[in-house]
């Protein structure tokens, strides 16, 4: 499903050597920002990558109306993203993008179910499975977000709440080469606020069983990316943790000698 000569590549598919060898996927999400002067950071970045790659897959997902032009300056020294899409192939959906469009634009990859389209959009688990579905069936890597308030983790139902948003959002059948898990901790996005590494190790290692039970083989090679307040100074930290296949980044890809910090923080012997 995914091109590696298009910049993401297919996780290790021996079980046996999966926790050391599974690619990392550093991925940027720019939300609702830039215009055409912004594809200078595009630049700045596929330029770095090609000089000095990194050892992980390196993504930025943007606004619908630079993608194609995204993907001419990256010209295939990384992958260009969308940033949602429609669980509809076509139709009377004024103002919807499909997954066929984004593809057709140059995407290899969509985020779905990001927390702010879950919030201020009333997307429910089912909505966000129907475009995981959508995305599979472009031919798109679909990242899909998970993640609990700050009131449901000081109620003890951070656990749980993630495990219901699995069940309920990632569709059967989703392979680790077209699916990514993004965790995002509501209460970490742009806060500055950052759970502990024994908070991530547990949930990822808890996403990673949920995962397991739903998808079985697949459910182990998946990669499960940590999101929230991750920024050059955390993420060597971040991505050191067991069960961490790499980082969805916000604000801190928007600028590239940011994210380009990030993407080197990526463990070499990953």
């Amino acid at each position: 499903m995914l091109d590696p000569a298009q910049g993401i590549h297919a996780p290790n598919s021996d079980p046996a050597a999966l926790a050391e060898h599974i690619r990392p996927l550093i991925a940027g999400n720019w939300k609702m920002h830039g215009m055409a002067p912004q594809l200078s950071e595009i630049e700045a970045v596929a330029a770095s990558v090609k000089a000095t790659p990194p050892p992980a897959d390196v993504l930025i997902c943007l606004p619908a109306t630079l993608i194609t032009r995204a993907v001419q300056t990256a010209a295939g020294r990384f992958a260009i993203g969308g940033e949602n899409c429609s669980a509809q192939i076509s139709g009377s959906f004024t103002g919807d993008l499909s997954a066929e469009m984004l593809k057709d634009a140059g995407a290899r990859a969509v985020i779905v179910g990001h927390s702010e389209r879950r919030q201020y959009h009333g997307e429910t688990d089912a909505i966000v499975a129907a475009k995981a579905k959508a995305a599979r069936r472009a031919g798109l890597l679909a990242i899909i977000c998970i993640g609990e308030t700050n009131a449901q983790r000081l109620a003890g139902k951070a656990l749980s709440v993630c495990a219901e948003q699995i069940a309920g959002s990632v569709p059967d059948g989703m392979t680790a080469s077209g699916t990514a898990i993004g965790y995002e901790p509501l209460w970490a996005i742009g806060s500055g606020h950052m759970p502990t590494p024994e908070q991530i190790i547990e949930m990822h290692t808890h996403i990673r069983q949920c995962l397991t039970h739903c998808l079985g083989a697949e459910g182990k090679k998946l990669r499960i990316l940590y999101g929230g307040s991750v920024k050059s100074s955390n993420a060597r930290a971040i991505l050191a943790l067991p069960e961490v296949g790499g980082v969805l980044v916000g604000g801190a890809s928007l600028k590239a000698a940011d994210f380009l910090a990030i993407c080197g923080a990526t463990p070499v012997s990953a």
